[in-house]
């Protein structure tokens, strides 16, 4: 199976991206991109991108980096993650950007960027680092 398709399957079975109305926008070894509207049902108390929406997006296109790097019969799981905020999710859309920062067979080191889409620009609002441990495939 070729790399874009595998990672799609694997995509197409998260439910919660289902549930985002998140899109697999690019796809390269090492580099993963994911975009979501900006739904009523995803902002914070002042209208903006709840904080969760870009984690969501961030922990996902850096995880399916990863995975992009590793076996076909591999998957991931996130370690550990961090975020930091850097602006409000003003716009109409969150997309986020994953890459892998150091392949490894016992764990892998990636960073996604995470982005606001307003007016047809993108503006920085977060940034995740964090490890992915490879795993076997389930089924």
């Amino acid at each position: 199976m070729d790399l874009a398709q595998r990672i799609r399957d694997s995509f197409d079975r998260q439910s919660l991206m289902a549930t985002l109305e998140a899109r697999l926008t690019a796809i390269a070894p090492g580099a993963v991109e994911i975009t979501a509207p900006i739904l009523p049902g995803v902002r914070q108390q002042q209208g903006h991108a709840h904080a969760a929406l870009s984690f969501a997006l961030g922990d996902t296109a850096a995880g399916y980096a990863a995975l992009t790097v590793l076996p076909e019969d591999m998957e991931v799981v996130t370690s550990e993650i961090k975020i930091h905020l850097l602006a409000p999710g003003r716009g109409e859309q969150v997309l986020a950007r994953g890459r892998v920062v150091r392949p490894g067979r016992r764990l892998v080191i990636v960073t996604a960027d995470v982005f606001a889409l307003r007016d047809g620009q993108e503006h920085h609002i977060a940034l995740l680092t964090g490890t992915m441990v490879p795993v076997p495939a389930s089924g």
